[in-house]
């Protein structure tokens, strides 16, 4: 890890200082990019650029403005298949949402039922974000009042590792199995879930719906390698501005994705700033981006794990950094035995650190008391997460 560091520090270095947020702030280490991510100056300057030369309503008139703002609005549809290497661009379809729960939930509204039939099951995750449980049992809901009884069935997973378990998965999925969510990488434990062995036990039929809310904008995401039938993501965790994000739809297994009701004006500006962010990112090399906070997150997990005064959530097998177990994607999660999670968050913003700290919006039991969520991007520093461990040390 030490190499990858030494390696990369060329790189990362200019990257760090196209964010002004960071720069202007020197004091402060933002350690909270699971939850939103900074933004560089290109996507300032082309959001600045957009509201201040063609800012208009997009497919509502025939002046240049308009124009301009249509043909931005499809040109990035076309950037987020392209980013996300669609082998089929021309058969697959983008829709803008507000984000990645907006996103789910109108797969799971405008688009499952009519999938789904009485008997029939769904494969979903009772232990990743709420964002990809509810709408699943939301549409259970909707069935049954219109006199369709379905199975929601928890998609498994292995106790050690916290990864999906792809054997156990074999045996629930059945004849009747139609759908399967799953996410990509898990927003507590910050493992990458491997999503392909998923398709390898569900077949080549059943459509699968990604999750990518902590994977787009973090590491190279492949639709191509992952055989998913659904992306969906926010563009605030992936460098672009709030109340952006998008479902891309494969188009091959099942209906064709069409979200229901009348849309309105779509957020042009966010979609801006998300088609800037894809270029940005894709300049800096998502798969570089990968190996740099891969590399902190273990120097992380390894201090932690020399501290006895603190539980790290997860794979417990993986927090050496010497380790050759799959390592966390960008994100640590982690407890005091003696101080509450959320009084730590206050006492490391003391120190200069800015971390989540509560139950972090996770489905299931696991995190009602709360843990302290460190997550990263490629803004961050070998500098900060040694000044983070000294921090964390001193509270033994």
């Amino acid at each position: 890890m030490a190499d990858a560091v030494e390696e990369l520090t060329p790189w990362q270095r200019p990257l760090r200082a196209q964010f002004p947020i960071i720069v202007g702030h020197p004091e402060l280490a933002y350690l909270d990019s699971a939850a939103t991510s900074q933004k560089p100056q290109a996507v300032l300057d082309a959001v600045q650029r957009y509201l201040t030369t063609s800012n208009a309503n997009a497919g509502r008139g025939s002046y240049p403005w308009a124009n301009t703002t249509t043909t931005l609005v499809e040109s990035a549809r076309d950037r987020i298949k392209e980013f996300l290497g669609d082998p089929e661009p021309d058969r697959s379809t983008v829709h803008f949402t507000s984000g990645a729960s907006e996103g789910l939930r109108s797969v799971a509204r405008d688009w499952l039922p009519a999938l789904l039939a009485d008997g029939d099951e769904i494969v979903v995750p009772f232990a990743d974000h709420q964002a990809n449980l509810a709408p699943w049992l939301e549409t259970r809901e909707l069935l049954a009042r219109q006199g369709v009884r379905i199975r929601v069935r928890e998609l498994p997973y292995q106790e050690s590792s916290g990864d999906y378990d792809p054997a156990a998965l074999a045996e629930v999925v059945g004849p009747r199995t139609r759908f399967v969510a799953a996410t990509h990488v898990h927003h507590v434990h910050g493992v990458d879930l491997n999503v392909h062995r998923i398709r390898e036990a569900v077949g080549p039929r059943t459509p699968i719906c990604l999750d990518a809310a902590q994977s787009v904008g973090h590491m190279p995401v492949s639709v191509a390698d992952l055989d998913v039938d659904f992306v969906v993501f926010s563009g605030h965790k992936a460098l672009a501005l709030p109340g952006s994000g998008a479902v891309w739809a494969r188009g091959r297994r099942g209906p064709a994705f069409r979200p229901g009701g009348w849309r309105g004006t779509p957020n042009t500006v966010g979609i801006a700033s998300l088609a800037a962010a894809l270029d940005w990112l894709g300049a800096a090399g998502p798969d570089r981006i990968e190996r740099w906070t891969v590399a902190l997150t273990s120097r992380l997990t390894e201090g932690l794990s020399r501290m006895d005064a603190y539980e790290v959530l997860g794979c417990q097998s993986s927090l050496s950094a010497a380790s050759q177990v799959q390592r966390r994607r960008s994100i640590v999660a982690f407890r005091h035995r003696e101080i509450a999670s959320h009084d730590l968050g206050f006492i490391l913003f003391s120190h200069g650190f800015m971390v989540r700290s509560d139950s972090h919006c996770q489905a299931g039991g696991e995190e009602k008391e709360g843990s302290v969520r460190v997550s990263l991007h490629v803004h961050n520093t070998p500098e900060e997460i040694a000044e983070l461990i000294a921090a964390l040390a001193s509270l033994q």
